[in-house]
């Protein structure tokens, strides 16, 4: 077999994988392909637009096991959509004229890499479906393999996506102590808000798992921290459809006899409906270079703090977000275990010359696989109807119907 040289990059947001899916590609690389060079491109796409690129040298690759234990990204992240040519300008990552995939092609080529490692996203693999298409059609001989990374979960046709048990068991312990707080004042209502753009997933398992932590915990019968008070009121998913008015009515009686509310809301949910009623009201909303909503921009657990707030009578109300405290955790026992089999996969796969994105394919029974790229896709909707997440309703004891 011909001498690799290898590159990697991570992309798009943070999530509790990225530096142990380096590490273990690194290690990985080590042990069965030792003579192969490994580059990093710093910031993701834009280190292979500006050529910004960290050599992994011997002394790396012998400390590599220790990334096993950060969050993070050791070769950093940026948002670079390579089909967007005006924002590649307008940031300086390329000149006028210059067409961001052909500058990326003649930059991989320039280095001498034979092999292509995406970890990110929908946004980040799918612009490496787009490089890989490109450099395919221009005699480039090039293996793109990608990793899914995602705390939202919600690639298409992946099922479990690298980093979000993690970012949910984290988000659990975040609000843990956030519930904390309904005994600062009476009639306090705290707003979890949770990231998930489309998708639904992430809150509802983060509410799973905070359930499970609270419910171990042992208790003083006749004081306020008890289990009630450590309880989940309502989920709120973009998947889900709820009338505000009879919602407010049920929560309030549970604020007149507990004195608190607490909601676990995502940062997706009524977003469609709160975009448009800005926008209506003449407000221009901001969107990134992939065209999505700046959900920062959007604030939907201020805009359910404001509603029930109101309606239901509080005296004091607070949102609190766990996404930045989730997303940049290191990676858990059950991840790690499933970044290796994906890393195992992504090297196996691209010595064979197979691109594509590991995971486990839902269109083929479960089955891990290296996915092909025009089968990658985000916005993927939360199930509803998963067994544990009715267990989970049941426990609440809220209505709910799909959107």
């Amino acid at each position: 077999m011909a001498k690799q040289k290898v590159a990697m990059l991570t992309a798009g947001g943070l999530a509790p994988c990225l530096s142990s899916a380096v590490g273990g590609l690194i290690e990985r690389y080590t042990d069965i392909a030792p003579e192969a060079e490994i580059i990093a491109y710093r910031s993701g796409y834009q280190g292979v637009l500006l050529g910004d690129r960290i050599e992994i040298t011997p002394q790396m690759r012998e400390k590599a096991h220790l990334l096993h234990r950060f969050g993070g990204s050791p070769i950093g992240n940026s948002r670079v959509k390579l089909t967007n040519a005006a924002d590649c300008v307008k940031r300086g990552l390329v000149k006028e004229g210059e067409n961001p995939l052909r500058v990326a092609a003649e930059r991989l080529a320039a280095d001498g890499i034979t092999i292509l490692h995406t970890i990110g996203g929908d946004d980040t693999n799918i612009t490496a479906a787009d490089l890989a298409a490109y450099l395919g059609g221009n005699g480039y001989d090039l293996t793109v393999v990608g990793l899914p990374k995602t705390v939202d979960n919600d690639v298409v046709p992946i099922r479990q996506s690298l980093g979000a048990w993690t970012a949910a068991e984290v988000g659990a312990q975040f609000f843990d102590n956030v519930s904390n707080e309904q005994t600062a004042a009476p009639r306090s209502l705290v707003v979890h808000e949770v990231m998930g753009r489309h998708c639904g997933w992430l809150t509802a398992a983060t509410a799973r798992a905070y359930l499970q932590k609270t419910r171990a915990h042992e208790y003083i019968d006749g004081m306020m921290m008890n289990a009630e008070l450590k309880s989940i009121d309502a989920i709120y998913l973009p998947e889900m459809a709820f009338d505000l008015d009879k919602e407010a009515e049920r929560l309030k009686k549970v604020m007149e006899r507990r004195g608190s509310v607490t909601l676990f809301v995502s940062e997706g949910a009524c977003l469609d409906a709160i975009v448009a009623e800005r926008e209506a009201a003449g407000e221009s909303v901001k969107r990134d270079a992939f065209g999505h909503v700046k959900l920062d921009t959007i604030n939907v657990g201020n805009w359910f703090q404001k509603q029930f707030a109101a309606l239901l009578g509080a005296e004091r109300s607070m949102v609190q977000k766990s996404g930045y405290f989730a997303r940049s955790a290191a990676a858990n026992g059950d991840d790690l275990r499933l970044i290796q089999s994906m890393v195992d996969l992504a090297v196996e796969s691209a010595l064979n010359k197979v691109s594509g994105v590991t995971g486990h394919d839902e269109g083929q029974n479960g089955k891990l696989r290296t996915i092909e790229f025009p089968r990658i896709k985000g916005g993927k909707h939360f199930d509803l109807t998963a067994r544990w997440f009715t267990d989970v309703m049941d426990v609440i004891e809220q209505p709910f119907r799909a959107a």
